[in-house]
């Protein structure tokens, strides 16, 4: 099981603080987003990650240089970062997917719980973290469901039929990763290929075929877009810490260094 994690963007709507600084970097209670995205990555057992990255990629590669020792974390360059969405930086990883992994995109916040949640989820070849409220925004990824199955996935989809939102998180496994990788290329086929998320890849995919999702209600993430969002983030991230205070656990590959 491997991670892939689609940091490529700036984060623009959180200027002035990404003018010379990508989202990933940004620092939530003494953490940058991508070190505590990492951190609940390698309390689940899942070490071996790459970022995809684009906006500052060398500031990017020089802290996980500094951070971590263990070589299996590593970068991928999407070189069309500025002029694409992230469709692209997904293509950019392609080659990353030829095992169970999990995406996630890079200004998602979680604590450990919710990963192992989606772990343990029925073995499916697509299964999607979703989480239900009681209303949801444009900005929301909303999400259509019959029972577990995901139907539609999209921002634009009418308020009244939406079940759930996506999270950020997608975890593939068995014939998920070649089936998804398929997509993906098809998609790039595309005239418009380079505006799209890859969301819509998998509203694509679940017109097909069986797309699941699990349900993450009651644990702790948040998705940072805004600068509003940083309060939140830094309240998940006190759960995260509050856990490993009460479990003494240890992030081994972290070197003990200033920040």
């Amino acid at each position: 099981m491997k991670a892939i994690i689609l940091s490529a963007g700036q984060g623009k709507r959180l200027l002035p603080l990404t003018t010379d600084l990508p989202k990933c970097l940004l620092s939530v209670q003494g953490k940058t987003l991508i070190e505590w995205q990492i951190h609940e990555l390698q309390k689940c057992g899942i070490h071996r990650i790459r970022v995809v990255t684009g906006y500052r990629a060398a500031e990017v590669n020089q802290l996980l240089h500094e951070r971590y020792e263990s070589d299996e974390i590593s970068t991928i360059y999407n070189d069309a970062y500025a002029i694409t969405d992230n469709l692209v930086s997904c293509w950019t990883a392609c080659r990353e997917m030829n095992e169970d992994f999990v995406i996630l995109n890079g200004d998602t916040i979680f604590e450990a719980a919710v990963l192992k949640r989606l772990l343990k989820s029925p073995d499916r070849p697509v299964t999607v973290a979703v989480n239900h409220k009681g209303a949801y925004d444009a900005d929301d990824m909303k999400v259509m469901l019959e029972g577990e199955r995901l139907v539609r996935i999209g921002k634009d989809l009418p308020p009244e039929k939406v079940h759930a939102e996506s999270i950020g998180m997608i975890l593939f496994r068995g014939k998920g990763p070649t089936l998804f990788r398929r997509s993906v290329q098809k998609a790039l086929e595309e005239p418009a290929a380079g505006k799209k998320w890859y969301l819509s890849v998998i509203d694509d995919m679940a017109r097909q075929m069986p797309v699941w999702t699990c349900a993450v209600n009651g644990l702790q993430w948040c998705e940072v877009d805004y600068q509003a969002d940083i309060e939140h983030a830094a309240r998940v991230v006190d759960v995260c810490a509050d856990h490993d205070d009460k479990s003494g656990a240890v992030c081994r590959s972290v070197k003990a260094i200033p920040l």
